[in-house]
């Protein structure tokens, strides 16, 4: 199988376009681990109420304004890291679900950077260079895409909790929610 690394111009491009385009592709971690991604959450950036960039610039959001295609890795309720992937001014893309090596069913974004070792010494790295990377499988078939609303998002207010920003690959066993 040749995979080939995601160029930065992929990632430099609307953020729900590079969400969609996300499934299908291949999360490697360390050189060893294949992870094909199955489900993605679009965040638009500042205008965008469920994106953290959307309570301005911070320590911890300062990433996303940096450059396409690094790692934005964060830990929620002081338990889970959450991976995503930088589109720049603000925005990111939540990788909720990958077919997880040990194809153990519903991976979800917590439990897929627990399976991998993913932690907050990914944040900030670039998605070209190992240890992490994200690589295109020319070999992929075609997959059946579905769309839908956030997940957790209520907070944002019905336009932007409503929004179909949430993709995943239609009847794969490890989305976490259809």
């Amino acid at each position: 199988m040749t995979l080939r690394v995601l160029p930065r111009s992929f990632y430099e491009r609307e953020t729900s376009l590079v969400a969609r385009e996300l499934l299908g592709k291949v999360l490697e971690v360390r050189g060893e681990v294949h992870a094909p991604i199955v489900e993605t959450e679009a965040y638009l950036g500042p205008h965008d109420l469920a994106c953290h960039s959307s309570k301005g610039r911070t320590p911890r959001t300062e990433v996303m304004f940096g450059p396409a295609g690094v790692a934005y890795v964060y830990l929620v309720y002081g338990l889970h890291h959450l991976l995503n992937v930088v589109t720049g001014h603000g925005a990111a893309v939540l990788i909720r679900a990958v077919a997880l090596p040990n194809g153990s069913g519903r991976s979800g974004p917590g439990k897929l950077t627990r399976s991998l070792g993913l932690t907050l010494a990914h944040n900030r790295l670039p998605l070209d260079v190992a240890p992490l990377r994200l690589l295109e499988d020319p070999a992929c078939p075609p997959l059946r895409l579905a769309s839908g609303a956030r997940i957790g998002v209520d907070y944002a207010g019905p336009r932007w909790a409503r929004r179909k920003l949430r993709f995943w690959v239609a009847g794969h066993p490890a989305v976490s929610v259809t």
